[in-house]
C-alpha cells in the first residue's frame, strides 16, 4: 500500500537573480494561469546540466519524477551533486512548491534536511523539541512523554537548558535526528546528514531508521553519498542525473548503475596502447587494466574485492614489468614487480591484489618495464582506478578511514 506516490513531479527555476525579472514576465505566467494553460517559459527551460553554458534564461531543476513508495519501505535516493536530490526532498516536505505535477502522502513527514533545519539557535534544546513537535502536529502531552527518550539518544543530557548556538554541528544534527524519529511520522525524510555524525551517532541513527520501518510499519526517504550506508539501510532506491530519474529498482543494482555511471568520468581503468609507439622496440604492449575479480572493467570496485590488474604483452627480449601505485595527491605507497619474463609471442600477465587491501580513493598506476639492469619503458600514470566502500553490517563504521591502504590482518590472542 503506497504511503507516497509522485507522479509528473517538475520544479522549473529562473536562472540569475532571485524571482522572474521583469513585471511583464510575471504578468504572462499569471495569465497563463487564469486560462489554465501551461507556463509559458516552462518550454524554455534546459536541461539541469550544470557542466554546460547557460542557453536559457530557465532551468529544469526537476524534470518528470515519478515513483512510489510503499508502507515500511526505507528508498535510497541517490545521485551527484546538483542531481536535483535536495530540491525533490524539499518539495516532498513542502518547503517548495513543483511547477508541475501531484505528490499524494498518507500521514505526517517529517524532514532532516540539513544541519540543524528547524532549530532555532536562541531557543534551548528542551525548547526546540517542543517546538518542533508542534511544528509536527505532535500534542504537548505526545511530545512530553518521548522527551526524555529524545534527549537520551541525542546524548546532550547536560545541555538540555543549553541554546542551540553553543551546540557544535554534530550535537544539532543528533538532536535534530532525534526529533524527527522520535516524534514517530508516517514518513522520516533523511537528507546526508551521517555524513556529520561520528561512529556512534551513524550506528544508533541507521538502527533507529531500521527500527522505524519494521516495528513502526513507517516509511523512511534516505538520501546520502556514502554508497555503504545506502546498500545497508534500503531495499530499493532511484537515481538522479541532471534533474531526472534515470534508474530505478533493487539497491545493488541502483548503487552498482550509480557507481558505473560516475565511473565514466575522472577514472581509466582500462587503458589500450598505441602499437605504434612501440614499432622500434622489441616488446609491445596491447592493454593494461584493473577491475575486480567476477567483474567487467567498467564495474565499480568494492574494498572488499579482490584487484586484477591485467597486462597484454609480448616480447621477444627478457623483461620485467614494475607497477608503482600513487594515492590521489600523487604519493608513492608502493611498487610491485614480476620476475624477468621469457621471450614469448603473446601473453596475459595477472597480478592479484587481495581483498580489503586498498582503502577507498581514487589510486594511479605507473607501469614500467625493464630488463633487470635498465629501464626500457615508462609510462606515468597509465591507469587510473577507484575504489569504494563495501556493505556494511549494521553497528560498524560506514565512514571513510584515514590513509591509501586498509589491510585486513590475522589476530591471534
Amino acid at each position: 500500500m503506497p504511503v507516497l506516490k509522485v507522479e509528473n513531479l517538475s520544479k522549473l527555476y529562473r536562472l540569475g537573480e532571485v524571482g522572474t525579472g521583469t513585471i511583464s514576465h510575471d504578468l504572462n505566467r499569471w495569465w497563463a494561469r487564469v486560462r489554465g494553460k501551461e507556463d509559458p517559459y516552462a518550454l524554455i527551460g534546459q536541461t539541469n546540466d550544470r557542466s554546460q553554458k547557460a542557453e536559457s534564461d530557465y532551468v529544469w531543476a526537476l524534470k518528470d519524477i515519478n515513483f512510489e513508495v510503499q508502507q515500511g519501505e526505507i528508498l535510497g535516493i541517490i545521485g551527484r551533486n546538483g542531481a536535483g536530490k535536495s530540491t525533490l526532498l524539499k518539495i516532498l516536505s513542502q518547503i517548495t512548491s513543483p511547477t508541475t505535477g501531484t505528490i499524494k502522502t498518507k500521514g505526517r513527514i517529517a524532514s532532516l534536511l540539513e544541519v540543524g533545519t528547524g532549530m532555532h539557535p536562541e531557543m534551548t534544546a528542551r525548547e526546540n523539541i517542543y517546538l518542533n513537535g508542534a511544528i509536527l502536529g505532535m500534542t504537548k502531552k505526545e511530545i512530553a512523554a518521548k522527551f526524555d527518550e529524545i534527549v537520551d539518544f541525542s546524548g546532550c543530557n547536560l545541555y538540555v537548558d543549553t541554546p542551540i548556538k553553543r551546540f557544535s554541528s554534530g550535537m544539532r544534527v543528533r538532536l535534530g535526528f532525534a526529533v524527527a524519529a522520535f516524534l514517530e511520522p508516517e514518513i522520516l525524510i533523511v537528507d546526508e546528514v551521517l555524513a556529520v555524525g561520528d561512529a556512534e551517532f551513524q550506528k544508533k541513527a541507521i538502527g533507529k531508521m531500521k527500527d522505524i520501518s519494521a516495528g513502526g510499519g513507517r516509511t523512511v526517504l534516505f538520501v546520502s553519498h556514502n554508497m555503504a550506508s545506502v546498500k545497508s539501510l534500503c531495499t530499493r532506491a532511484l537515481v538522479l542525473k541532471d534533474g531526472m530519474m534515470t534508474f530505478e529498482g533493487k539497491v545493488e543494482e541502483s548503487v552498482d548503475y550509480y557507481l558505473k555511471m560516475n565511473n565514466t568520468s575522472g577514472t581509466e581503468c582500462l587503458r589500450f596502447f598505441d602499437t605504434k609507439e612501440f614499432e622500434s622496440k622489441e616488446f609491445d604492449i596491447q592493454k593494461f587494466g584493473a577491475r575486480a575479480e567476477s567483474k567487467e572493467f567498467d564495474l565499480p570496485i568494492l574494498t572488499d574485492d579482490k584487484v586484477l590488474f591485467e597486462l597484454e604483452i609480448s616480447n621477444s627480449v627478457k623483461l620485467s614489468v614494475v607497477l608503482r601505485f600513487k594515492d590521489e595527491q600523487g604519493n608513492f605507497i608502493f611498487t610491485t614487480s614480476s620476475d624477468l619474463l621469457t621471450k614469448s609471442d603473446s601473453r596475459n600477465i595477472i597480478m592479484v591484489v587481495p581483498s580489503r587491501f586498498f582503502n577507498e580513493g581514487l589510486f594511479f598506476v605507473d607501469i614500467q618495464l625493464t630488463d633487470g639492469k635498465q629501464l626500457l619503458f615508462r609510462e606515468e600514470d597509465a591507469i587510473s582506478f577507484s575504489v569504494l566502500g563495501e556493505k556494511s553490517k549494521l553497528g560498524y563504521w560506514m565512514g571513510k578511514t584515514p590513509g591509501p591502504l586498509k589491510p585486513s590482518f590475522n589476530w591471534k590472542i
